[in-house]
């Protein structure tokens, strides 16, 4: 773990709960600059945009730019944008998620009797109603000839009190109604790793993924031929790591226990 500089950080679960902050986030955020670290968000959460993500860690004491995230919803704005360019595509999504996509020049829509809709995007909606699962079953059934995505996944987003259906989830309900899965964008899809190494101009060898989830964060980290970190702060235990069939280098209570290894690497090295 000394030798890493690049952390590439799962949020819910991981850094937050809800809207707060795991214990040991904090220092650990605040002071990977001292020895020469880096980090990047990478979640599949699109309920926030970067905007909104900037905001909420301020709030808890974290400053951040805009070059600390690469969300679920960045990396599906550059796949809608690269591959229907101006064409519409129709979300069952949160505003914040519209927003987004549109100030990457995706153009968007919530009216299923658009004229010329390429692709048909499903996500996070904690802004869901019946109406829109309705809209999107009724699309997909009438036109199968239409693209289907999806930005991630995961079947639970962590929260306060537990954990409520995500985006996997709301997939599967629409799936068991028009027989048809969607193609989906976000971990363990490795894009948004590779954004971050452009970005960064960091190596492989020099970054770790960090995440709570086995089937999206450690699957991204194996794929994309990164290190993978799990944290048992969030939705996977110590049991189903010894029983999954994802490789595992480095296993930590929180990122606060994480933080304070690679701190004494550091140290080490410089002794």
């Amino acid at each position: 773990m000394g030798e890493k500089k690049l952390f590439l950080l799962d949020i819910d679960g991981t850094i937050c709960v809800g809207n707060r902050l795991i214990p040991g986030a904090d220092r650990f955020l605040n002071g990977l600059s001292e020895y020469g670290g880096d980090y990047v968000f990478i979640t599949n959460n699109t309920t926030m945009s970067v905007a909104d993500y900037r905001k909420k860690f301020a709030k808890l004491g974290i400053p951040t730019t805009s070059g600390n995230f690469l969300t679920a919803s960045v990396a599906t704005a550059h796949y809608l944008k690269q591959k229907y360019g101006s064409r519409p595509v129709y979300v069952l999504g949160t505003d914040s998620l519209i927003r987004e996509l549109e100030s990457f020049g995706v153009c968007t829509t919530r009216d299923p009797e658009k004229e010329g809709i390429a692709c048909v995007l499903a996500s996070y909606d904690n802004e869901l109603t019946y109406q829109k699962l309705t809209d999107i079953c009724r699309l997909l059934t009438e036109r199968p000839e239409l693209d289907y995505a999806a930005t991630n996944p995961d079947y639970v987003c962590p929260i306060e009190f537990g954990y409520v259906p995500d985006c996997g989830s709301i997939c599967e309900m629409i799936g068991h109604a028009i027989h048809r899965m969607p193609t989906y964008i976000g971990k363990p899809g490795i894009r948004m790793v590779e954004m971050a190494l452009d970005m960064t101009g960091r190596t492989r060898d020099e970054a770790v993924l960090v995440g709570d989830r086995l089937y999206t964060d450690i699957a991204c980290a194996n794929m994309a031929g990164i290190s993978a970190a799990l944290v048992l702060s969030g939705e996977s235990t110590r049991e189903e790591m010894q029983n999954s069939q994802y490789i595992v280098e480095y296993m930590y209570p929180s990122v606060k226990e994480m933080y304070s290894e690679w701190v004494y690497g550091q140290k080490k090295k410089c002794s």
